[in-house]
């Protein structure tokens, strides 16, 4: 029993690693999660004290569990079972199908991480690039929402700068569930986002089983009391203007309410920019048809590099001003007492866009563009006067306005647009470059709805 033993050095070796693997796994492991789970719960308890809606259980369950509720779930069961008969393979393989459905779906929202590390994320970016405004709020519909009732703000989709500016302006409100495209899939990014709270949807799957998995994630969400965010746009506006609603998302929230237990509340967000960051490539996509794009990455790390550049040189004006207006929310149970069950859907998606296209807040380059596009070749003097004009309706409409001068407003925007080599100067006039014009379209576009009395500007928006 006391005699020494003989053995190779590469046997001690991996005899010693099993040996600390399984003390790790077995002790130190499960501490250390019992550690961090306890200094997040603490967190949570705090964060709930301040936050107008307290996350709720659903958002904090692990990531494992809700996979597992949501794919023993019937109506799973059901959908497994079907999509095995219609495509002729096992069971079991149409579960593992199902399965990797919920795994790709479902996120593993870190509440440390979202208000320690997103939040300020959130916060130093929009302020970095922005002159941040509140456009239109009506403080007491807001604060008169069901605290019990779950609450998804819809919102017009400008930029992929939206998810950043509206998470950091709710950030007060509570945790943002977002639900993204297959853009953010890509790796280490799509660990982050889910990790955020984010879950992943993709927007053109017609696959029966994806679309049941899909709805039930959403529908389990929504009864837990989850805050989400949506774009019923379904992608990024290539016209500059709010289109009309897709409706896949927003069918399965109101399908899967039930008006005798958790109210669902819509809050309507309109955003608008005075530089959209990815403005020609929209513009380009609209023009060629092709949608999916995306910018050669030389491209995006010599803009990030020249950004950087430019802050460090003291040489950068930044964006121009970012601006979101809250809008009156509506009550999915209300709403269904008025126009009862016939197309409820349909109904409260065009009500909605209605209600986002209210409050999107004017700002200058789209007043601007929208006044040189109406006038052709204009002075400085003429693009002041119409900006007057058009400031004047804004007031009558009680809309939000920008809060400069006409003229230094004027002034700003003609030398941005100079910069870009969208306007020129011919003389006292001013003229529209060949490859200037679809911008100033895009962005008259933003803003064309506030005014409806004026053709032109109407024509763009169509």
């Amino acid at each position: 029993m006391t005699q020494p033993i003989t053995m190779p050095l590469w046997a001690f070796i991996l005899l010693v690693l099993f040996a600390a693997v399984t003390l790790a796994s077995h002790f130190l492991f499960p501490s250390v999660r019992w550690f961090f789970r306890k200094r997040a719960e603490r967190l949570v308890a705090r964060l709930n004290e301040r936050l107008a809606r307290p996350i709720e259980p659903f958002k904090l369950a692990r990531r494992y569990d809700m996979i597992q509720r949501l794919i023993y779930d019937p109506a799973i069961t059901e959908a497994v079972v079907e999509h095995a008969n219609t495509y002729d393979v096992p069971e079991n393989v149409a579960f593992e199908t199902a399965q990797r459905y919920a795994r790709e779906i479902v996120p593993s929202f870190s509440a440390t991480l979202y208000f320690t590390v997103g939040m300020r994320l959130a916060k130093w970016i929009s302020r970095a690039m922005y002159r941040i405004r509140l456009g239109a709020f009506d403080r007491d519909a807001l604060e008169s929402v069901d605290k019990d009732a779950t609450v998804v703000f819809v919102m017009n989709h400008r930029s992929n700068m939206d998810y950043v500016l509206v998470t950091y302006l709710v950030s007060r409100a509570g945790a943002l569930s977002y639900a993204v495209g297959e853009w953010a899939r890509v790796w280490p990014l799509s660990a982050l986002i889910k990790m955020l709270g984010a879950y992943f949807i993709r927007r053109k799957s017609r696959g029966q089983l994806y679309r049941k998995v899909l709805a039930r994630y959403v529908q389990m969400a929504t009864q837990g009391g989850v805050t989400q965010a949506m774009f019923p746009e379904g992608g990024l506006s290539l016209t500059g203007a709010v289109g009309e609603p897709k409706l896949g998302l927003l069918n399965y929230i109101v399908t899967g309410n039930d008006p005798a237990k958790r109210d669902v509340v819509f809050v309507p967000v309109g955003l608008n920019y005075d530089r959209v960051l990815e403005d020609q490539f929209l513009i380009r996509a609209d023009l060629t048809g092709v949608r999916r794009f995306r910018p050669p990455i030389m491209i995006m790390v010599g803009g990030v590099l020249r950004y950087f550049w430019l802050r460090i040189s003291r040489q950068m004006r930044g964006f121009g001003t970012a601006s979101v207006g809250f809008g009156t929310p509506l009550s999915l149970r209300e709403f269904r007492d008025l126009h009862g069950e016939d197309e409820l859907t349909e109904a409260v998606g065009a009500e909605l866009i209605e209600r986002i296209r209210a409050v999107v807040p004017v700002l200058s380059a789209p007043l601007v563009a929208s006044v040189i596009l109406e006038l052709e070749n204009p002075t400085q003097a003429q693009v002041v006067e119409a900006v007057i004009e058009k400031l004047k309706a804004l007031k009558s409409n009680s809309m939000p306005r920008p809060r400069r001068d006409a003229d230094e407003l004027v002034a700003d925007i003609l030398k941005r647009f100079e910069r870009r080599s969208i306007v020129s100067w011919r003389g006292d006039t001013l003229q529209t470059t060949e490859t200037g014009r679809p911008v100033l379209a895009y962005y008259a576009r933003s803003v064309a709805h506030h005014f409806p009395e004026t053709t032109k500007i109407s024509a763009i928006a169509k």
